[in-house]
């Protein structure tokens, strides 16, 4: 059975971007895809501090819940990363967990793990998603992640004034995942 791991990066439980993780995990339950969320906004998490002991293919040195996540990336088949967009970037609460990533990049990126991206903004512009989706393609290309699938929700400020057809996209995105 495949098995996704979504890093939720939103302090809004019940906010859009984790909103959508909830329709992305109907989908992807309904096509019979195992599915854990991390909401990494309410986990004992720091930022790495650079000092290397990890030498990329190791544990962090760090007390927390940074070693156990992951672990769990290396038990999966395929990585979701959700967000709201702040300053037209992600989340600190997801970059804190990407960043950790260098404790075990060299074993993460032998994965070749399916990733997809789940991002929301108040903001409708056209250029809203440009930083972020630069971001996405350089850390994919880095970790050897194959891209499954972008969600980038526009005049998504709220709940009630998201469009449908995001949580269609999110709920079809978690449905077929793996056949991409």
């Amino acid at each position: 059975m495949m098995k996704i791991i979504v890093l939720a990066g939103s302090p809004h439980k019940k906010g859009t971007s984790n909103t959508l993780v909830e329709e992305f995990k109907k989908g992807a339950i309904d096509a019979g895809k195992e599915v854990e969320i991390i909401d990494l906004a309410r986990t004992d998490i720091h930022p790495c501090m650079g000092c290397d002991a990890c030498g990329m293919n190791g544990n962090c040195i760090q007390k927390d819940k940074g070693n156990d996540i992951l672990n769990k990336i290396l038990e999966s088949d395929a990585i979701v990363f959700a967000t709201p967009v702040y300053y037209y970037n992600v989340s600190a609460q997801l970059k804190m967990m990407i960043d950790r990533f260098y404790a075990k990049t060299m074993m993460i990126t032998n994965k070749n793990l399916k990733a997809a991206v789940i991002a929301t903004a108040w903001n409708n512009n056209d250029w809203t998603y440009d930083a972020i989706d630069k971001y996405f393609d350089i850390l994919f290309d880095y970790m050897h992640f194959k891209d499954s699938g972008r969600i980038y929700g526009k005049g998504c400020g709220t709940v009630s004034m998201m469009p449908k057809k995001y949580y269609e996209l999110a709920y079809e995105l978690g449905k077929n995942i793996w056949k991409k």
